[in-house]
């Protein structure tokens, strides 16, 4: 595409020529003659004056002599979309593998494509569009909507419900048995799971990750998730429309997470928890009480996000300051001491 093409599919102004041809996209520092690249991080404009590629997105007010610019509103979101038009999506055939196990009472859409080695159970239902690719486990009634992905190795357990356009990654499992015993390190009673997980469109998940069924009702994944990869959400769990989860995040059981709420790596959530809308949870924090909306917080236990931020100042500092401090108590104790030798004479 002629750079003049590309900035009328993003809605954007060029500076500089726009009829030259775009044949890749590529970042700043790796582009060359027929690249586009992009810069949406301000720490990497110094990389402008030296990347060879041929055209740039960038924010309104940027500015750079020489360079051939396409100016957008948001550089990052309009990669994403230049992305899906110079690396469209492969298109695979419909139609349902003669190697693969589909009971005779699933219903699946002719234009579904079902590869090698995946089994469907009875009662299942596959929308039009989806793709299951090889090694896909569908338990009985299971329902998987329109134009959803289902990567090598996922297992959705019976009874779960995956909205439209949903794309789980290489081995997910939806619908595992929640973690749920009684007098926990005694007897060990196991509580029967018998709910389900219910997944709303549009959502992605990532390699790897965990949600377990309810041990009644619905764990609930709402529209327009995005879950990392290594995330485990336990039984009972709600997350809210749009929010987004990073890898290794686990989150225990019946917790009900708001709109819009983003979670940093590596944080734990305990159980029953309430966290409201557009909740920033930092990495590595360990949340042990509810969080009321609107609230940025990190830490173990979890504060909020400018006072962890005092606390790990400090940290590097801890050894100085007890110095310091036992310095001044054995001062305090030699003052203390010749004050009261004074009074006593």
């Amino acid at each position: 595409m002629k750079i003049r093409e590309i900035a009328a599919v993003l809605n954007g102004e060029v500076v500089g020529e726009g009829e030259v041809e775009i044949k890749r996209i590529c970042a700043l520092d790796q582009a060359g003659p027929g690249d586009l690249t992009f810069l949406a991080n301000p720490r990497y404009r110094p990389q402008l004056d030296t990347t060879q590629a041929d055209a740039i997105l960038v924010s309104p007010g940027t500015e750079c002599p020489g360079r051939n610019l396409v100016v957008v509103s948001d550089p990052y979101a309009a990669l994403g979309k230049l992305l899906t038009v110079f690396y469209p999506a492969t298109v695979v055939a419909a139609g349902t593998s003669n190697q693969s196990f589909t009971d005779k009472e699933a219903d699946i859409a002719p234009e579904a494509t079902v590869y090698p080695g995946v089994f469907v159970g009875r009662g299942a239902r596959i929308g039009r569009g989806a793709v299951l690719y090889p090694g896909v486990f569908v338990g009985s009634d299971v329902v998987i909507g329109e134009d959803s992905i289902l990567h090598p190795n996922v297992c959705i357990y019976s009874g779960c419900h995956i909205g439209r356009r949903v794309i789980l990654h290489a081995g997910v499992v939806v619908g595992s048995d929640g973690f749920g015993y009684a007098n926990p390190g005694k007897d060990n009673l196991k509580i029967r799971q018998v709910g389900i997980v219910q997944i709303d469109d549009d959502v992605e998940i990532g390699a790897n990750s965990t949600i377990d069924r309810a041990t009644l009702g619905k764990t609930w994944i709402k529209r327009g998730v995005k879950i990392d990869n290594l995330v485990q959400i336990a039984h009972n769990v709600v997350i809210g429309e749009n929010s987004v989860i990073v890898a290794q995040v686990g989150i225990s059981g019946s917790t009900k997470l708001g709109r819009s709420v983003i979670i940093g790596g590596q944080a734990g959530l305990t159980g029953h928890l309430t966290i409201g809308d557009n909740v920033m949870i930092g990495g590595k924090s360990g949340v042990l009480d509810d969080v009321e909306s609107g609230q940025m917080v990190s830490g173990i236990p979890h504060m909020p996000h400018k006072e962890w931020l005092r606390v790990v100042a400090c940290l590097t500092r801890l050894p100085q300051m007890r110095q310091m401090l036992t310095s001044l108590m054995k001062r305090v104790g030699k003052i203390e001491e010749e004050s009261q030798k004074s009074e006593e004479k």
